[in-house]
Order: C-alpha cells, then sequence, then structure tokens
C-alpha cells in the first residue's frame, strides 16, 4: 500500500476510534461510522477490523467492561445498574461476560479492590502486605512515538488506540515494538480533568511523525520496578504499595522524572486477569 494511502486510511480509522471511545452509550452503526470514516459501507468494517485487530462490537465490549470496572472499584454504583450501563441485557449475562474478561465475578472484583486497599493502608504494615517483588534496573531511554493525554489515567486507553491507529496506518508497527504509558502527576493531587500522560510506542529509528504526535524519550536510569498482574483498573494499588510501604523502607530517593509503565503483553488477547504491566519509579543515583 502507498504511504499516501495507508497514511489517509490511519487518519479516517483514527477518527472512528475516537467516535467509539466518545460514544461508548451510543448504538452502533456501520452506515454511521463508514460515513465518519469516509468508506464505502461495503468495506470499512473489514477495513477497521485488519487495522485495529477486532471487530468494532469487540472494541465496544471492551472498553464498556473497562468502563465498569473502574466504577466497581471508584464508587458504589450497584451491579445491576452497571450491566445496564454496559449494555448488558441482563445482570446474568454481564456476570458471565465480566468473569471471562477479569477471571472473577463483579462483586468479587469489587470486593477484592476494596480488600487490597485496605492491606495497602500504610498503618497496616504486616507481611501479607508485603505482596510485591520490585527490583533495581538501570534502565535505558528509549525513543517513542507519543501522543498526549489529559484527563482520568483510566481513560488513556483512548489516546493509546489512536496512537496505534494512527502507527499501523504508517506501518511503523514491528514485532519488536513496546508500548508505555509516563504520567506526570499525582492523581490524588490535582482534578482528574488536569492529569497529564503520554501513550507512547516505539518505532523505527528512521520514522518521522506529524501532526498532534511527537518523538519523545522515556526516563532512563536506575529505576526501581514492580511487575503487576490484573487489570489496569487496579494499578493505583500497587502504586500505594510502592509509594507507601516500599519506598520509605528502601533507602532510596525518588529521581526528578516522571514515573512510567510499560505493557508487556496483548490486552486484545488476553483476558485482564493476565495482564502484565511494568511500573518504573525513576530513582536518583545511590
Amino acid at each position: 500500500m502507498k504511504t499516501v494511502t495507508r497514511e489517509s486510511y490511519s487518519k479516517r480509522i483514527e477518527r472512528v476510534v475516537m467516535y467509539l471511545t466518545e460514544h461508548l452509550d451510543v448504538e452502533l452503526d456501520l452506515h454511521r461510522l463508514a460515513e465518519e470514516a469516509n468508506f464505502s459501507p461495503y468495506h470499512f468494517h473489514r477495513v477497521y477490523c485488519a487495522m485495529i485487530g477486532e471487530t468494532m462490537m469487540d472494541t465496544l465490549r471492551r472498553l464498556r467492561l473497562h468502563r465498569a470496572a473502574v466504577k466497581l472499584l471508584a464508587s458504589n454504583t450497584p451491579i445491576a445498574r452497571l450491566a445496564r450501563e454496559a449494555h448488558y441485557g441482563s445482570v446474568q449475562s454481564f456476570h458471565r461476560a465480566f468473569k471471562e474478561a477479569h477471571g472473577v465475578a463483579p462483586a468479587a472484583y469489587r470486593s477484592r479492590g476494596r480488600t487490597t486497599a485496605l492491606q495497602f493502608n500504610p498503618s497496616h504494615r504486616n507481611k501479607e502486605s508485603m505482596m510485591h517483588e520490585v527490583t533495581i534496573q538501570q534502565v535505558q531511554p528509549l525513543r517513542v512515538a507519543a501522543l498526549s493525554h489529559q484527563g482520568e489515567y483510566n481513560d488513556i486507553g483512548n489516546s493509546f488506540a489512536r496512537l496505534t491507529a494512527w502507527a499501523a496506518g504508517r506501518n511503523l508497527i514491528e514485532p519488536n515494538s513496546r508500548s508505555f504509558g509516563i504520567y506526570y502527576d499525582d492523581p490524588s493531587a490535582m482534578p482528574a480533568s488536569a492529569l497529564r500522560a503520554d501513550a507512547c510506542l516505539t518505532i523505527p529509528e528512521h520514522a518521522s511523525v506529524d501532526g498532534e504526535y511527537r518523538i519523545t524519550h522515556t526516563p532512563g536510569g536506575p529505576c526501581a520496578l514492580l511487575i503487576h498482574v490484573g487489570p489496569y483498573a487496579e494499578l493505583e494499588h500497587s502504586y500505594q504499595w510502592l509509594y507507601g510501604l516500599w519506598l520509605p523502607q528502601s533507602g532510596y530517593e525518588p529521581a526528578d522524572q516522571p514515573c512510567f509503565e510499560e505493557y508487556l503483553n496483548d490486552a486484545h488477547t488476553l483476558p485482564p486477569s493476565q495482564w502484565r504491566t511494568a511500573i518504573c519509579l525513576p530513582l536518583k543515583p545511590s
């Protein structure tokens, strides 16, 4: 495919990804979305699947279940209401879909999240709280394409979807491509609407960027590295443990660089219970 054509396809699919993430409660209309992307409705969905790697219904289902997981941990919203918001016809069907995606039922997910948060309370310093292994590694900065994100950190998946569509349209995704998120602000210290982050993807050395995409580098130097296994909605618990328990007794000081994450496996093909995220806390040299 000619570069100009790939770039055109990429921008048009990006518009669809943005539309889907901003309209999770709108019923899927292939003709409307084909019009949004300026594709023939006869071929549009084939192009979308080929470039994104999943159907649009799979994208919507995944995003809606992620929203439900975030609300389970962050609110007391009744599960029946979450089922309706996720567009399931019954609590039972929502229960099955959520369990298939996250490995546990919604009520158990909520209960586990709150139990974990209690264990991470610094006032509960017991052996059960020490549930993570932290290694100190010398990390090399990496050249990445970045797309700025502002708002809830849990919504950065929307920016990653756009970044991936943009890179795929320019044939920049390689078998060894790596995905990172750089997080500049403390979500407990400011309104969610003001939080800043970058969605990042390694690209070939020769590649250039355009528009709202830019080249940056991931932080380098000594880092405390913690592997979080599980849904992204539960990452904050690991951060609380890292900052509240490990760091004060580690003998290290954090460096003047932001935390960043590397996403170690494919969230499209694995259930959230198997997602692996490397949390990297930059440290001052000892």
